[in-house]
């Protein structure tokens, strides 16, 4: 096993800069997701910590080896992707030790490199079968099992769920957290999907244009991110986010909206006076309030079992509420909800950065 460096990591095609000076310290033994929208440039770095495209500028550290220069085939990582690419015409167990074989590893080390993945794996009944004979699932649990015979530094994991159905995309989230808990091996994983990222991850990297948003753990992003897009971004439902300006009289704070509604701050806001501010509360920090509340009309009303969804009007402004207890809410109707003041974030409309009080 091994650390990650990543040090003013650039890529350029041609002109065109698609990744600007990236810096990540990924300790060994840390699964780290890399997430944000299409075209951020997450896959583009993960695939140059591979080898499997060069750097414009910058120095990639697996360990304390510099590997700028280091094909991918010597770099000691193994990678996964969302196409299986297993071989149709070899058996599991054939797939599974195709590249020690290719290593010119000897018959009962890749015997038992194999015996080893497949228990770890739940595969061991299934080795005799041929990749037709497979679930979508199984298919990708061997496609990560050819990754762990070759027992390498670093894994990446690159979107490796994206073919599979919801329902088996949970599964395999969880497989995936218990095989890193087992193996302990340092894991870069790509997504697009801000569920598996705040499932997975011991720490998330939230990345956008080719720059890093923000580094921190699952709970760090979430109840504290540093601007607009990571607030917006990281939860489900998204957060709500209400444009306004700022006011401060003696010891009151609290942001006017163009539409006329006066929305509560807590004593520790940051920023000044008459700033123009974006204010942001999540969906399940609404409470039901009294005619004190903020006046809402119920729009449309989602019950899932667990909780339910509530999307409104405020002023002219949709938002949405989650609610564990049992309500009898009606589209039409009018409510009050109160947003938890400890919960509130405040972002500058400007530049987008939260304001810390």
């Amino acid at each position: 096993m091994a650390s990650v460096s990543v040090e003013a990591v650039r890529k350029r095609y041609g002109a065109l800069e698609v990744v600007h000076g990236i810096d990540i310290v990924i300790p060994d033994g840390e699964f780290v997701v890399l997430v944000g929208p299409s075209g951020c440039g997450k896959s583009t770095l993960l695939r140059m910590i591979a080898g499997l495209e060069e750097i414009s500028g910058g120095i990639i550290r697996i360990g304390e080896r510099v590997v700028n220069e280091v094909p991918s085939k010597d770099r000691d990582i193994a990678m996964v992707f969302q196409n299986y690419a297993l071989y149709p015409h070899m058996t599991v167990r054939e797939n599974m030790g195709f590249s020690l074989k290719l290593r010119g590893a000897g018959t009962s080390v890749i015997v038992e490199q194999v015996r080893r993945a497949a228990e770890i794996l739940s595969l061991s009944s299934l080795l005799d079968r041929y990749p037709k004979q497979l679930s979508g699932g199984q298919r990708q649990r061997v496609a990560m099992g050819r990754a762990i015979v070759r027992n390498p530094q670093v894994f990446l994991f690159d979107e490796p769920l994206s073919n599979l159905d919801a329902k088996l995309r949970v599964q395999m989230r969880t497989e995936i957290k218990a095989l890193h808990q087992k193996l302990k091996t340092t894991s870069i994983y790509v997504t697009h999907d801000q569920i598996e990222a705040m499932t997975m991850a011991d720490r998330i990297v939230v990345m956008h244009d080719g720059i890093v948003e923000q580094v921190g753990t699952p709970l760090d992003l979430y109840d504290r991110p540093a601007n607009l897009f990571v607030a917006g971004f990281i939860g489900s439902p998204a957060i709500n986010l209400l444009r306004g300006t700022l006011r401060r009289d003696g010891g009151r704070n609290w942001v006017a909206t163009d539409a006329g509604i006066d929305l509560p701050l807590g004593g520790n806001a940051g920023g000044q006076d008459g700033q123009a501010v974006v204010y942001g509360f999540r969906p399940e920090h609404l409470a039901l309030g009294n005619d004190g509340g903020l006046p809402v009309r119920v729009d449309v009303v989602e019950p899932t079992g667990a909780s339910t969804f509530v999307y409104a009007d405020l002023s002219g402004a949709q938002i949405c509420g989650v609610f564990t207890e049992r309500h009898g809410f009606h589209p039409g109707e009018t409510m009050h909800l109160m947003p938890q003041l400890d919960r509130v974030h405040l972002f500058d409309a400007g530049t987008g950065h939260r304001l810390v009080g």
